[in-house]
């Protein structure tokens, strides 16, 4: 992870402005990796990577944020996995991280056999899907990280080699479909949890807000890594007789997926179709957004805010404003401003 991304540094510039709470939450997150790193030396056992995932994986770290983690195995079952597990978890309550959401989706050992064999079909959890769905598009190995790349590379050779469509038509263009359907499915299924959660006390204004802008700019993350082969890549997985080079695909995709989501949307909206205006407004709301979550008071007011007092709550109507106009400006990049994106979401992301 790199303080610094190039694609934000020349998004400020088409966009004629600033987006320090990006900038800031990136070098939080850098910096944080290292202590990680620094603490959780040789705690990962030789088949099995520590990872982490949510804010932290995005670049998106603030004050306020927790760790989500797994010792994510991928081999047989040991002893030792469930020891290591135990002790990174005093490590990390020691070092006063925050512990992980209770609502979150990782165990402290998770295994990867049904990451890459189940699925689809009535095996293929909630659950699973959103463990599978997390790690392609935001997770980071802490230290020994040949598990977590091996399994990562396993489940996108899955959905690329199930990919019939994309490997032997010669007509359709170059979108992974298997894969795209069940991102969609993944959002789909966190935005019906969120009404579950909603009758949890406490946390429900900040759960919203998250919802509605780091949680969707996943999902839109999702979808353009999957359009990724079409927009970036024409014409680089043919091999003879027309039919597609999967390892190549495979390839093309893990090096798409290195980018944070916020890179990816930065990279579309630097598409010369994307108008300057769009750009202030899918990315300066959400570095806006990033402000609000930065600051302790206003994420400690949201966690806090009770459910009947919403309607009159200043920070809660500024928050939702920009949810309003960071839906507006994906609005532009995926229906509106460029003729190639809304094609491929009529084409694959309805119907």
């Amino acid at each position: 992870m790199e303080a610094k991304s190039e694609v934000i540094q020349r998004l400020e510039a088409k966009a004629d402005r600033a987006f320090p709470h990006v900038h800031a939450a990136r070098d939080l997150s850098a910096q944080t990796l290292g202590r990680l790193r620094e603490l959780l030396q040789g705690q990962d056992p030789e088949d099995a990577s520590i990872v982490v995932f949510g804010s932290f994986a995005r670049g998106e770290y603030t004050a306020g944020s927790d760790i989500d983690w797994t010792l994510l195995v991928d081999g047989r079952a040991d002893r030792d996995h469930f020891e290591k597990a135990v002790a990174i978890t005093r490590i990390l309550d020691e070092a006063r991280f925050q512990p992980p959401s209770p609502f979150g989706v990782f165990d402290n050992v998770s295994f990867s056999h049904p990451l890459l064999h189940l699925i689809g079909g009535h095996d293929d959890t909630n659950r699973n899907t959103t463990q599978r769905i997390l790690l392609l598009l935001e997770s980071i190995a802490i230290g020994e990280s040949e598990a977590h790349e091996r399994v990562t590379d396993l489940v996108l050779h899955r959905y690329v080699s199930d990919d019939r469509g994309l490997l032997f038509s010669k007509r359709s263009k170059f979108v992974t479909r298997v894969l795209l359907n069940d991102i969609i499915r993944y959002w789909r299924t966190i935005t019906v949890d969120f009404v579950n959660k909603q009758g949890f006390k406490g946390g429900w204004a900040l759960r919203n807000v998250k919802l509605r802008m780091s949680r969707k700019l996943l999902f839109a993350s999702g979808m353009l890594v999957c359009f990724s082969l079409e927009l970036f890549g024409k014409g680089e997985f043919r091999r003879g007789e027309g039919s597609v080079d999967a390892a190549r695909v495979v390839r093309f995709l893990r090096e798409r997926l290195r980018l944070s989501p916020l890179e990816q949307m930065c990279e579309v909206l630097l598409r010369p179709s994307i108008s300057a205006e769009t750009t202030q407004k899918v990315i300066g709301s959400y570095d806006a957004f990033m402000a609000i979550v930065s600051d302790e008071d206003k994420r400690r007011h949201l966690s806090n805010l009770p459910f009947d007092a919403f309607d009159q709550d200043a920070l809660w109507k500024e928050a939702t404003n920009l949810t309003y106009t960071f839906q507006d400006g994906l609005d532009q990049v995926f229906f509106l401003e460029d003729p190639e994106i809304a094609g491929l979401v009529r084409q694959f992301g309805v119907f």
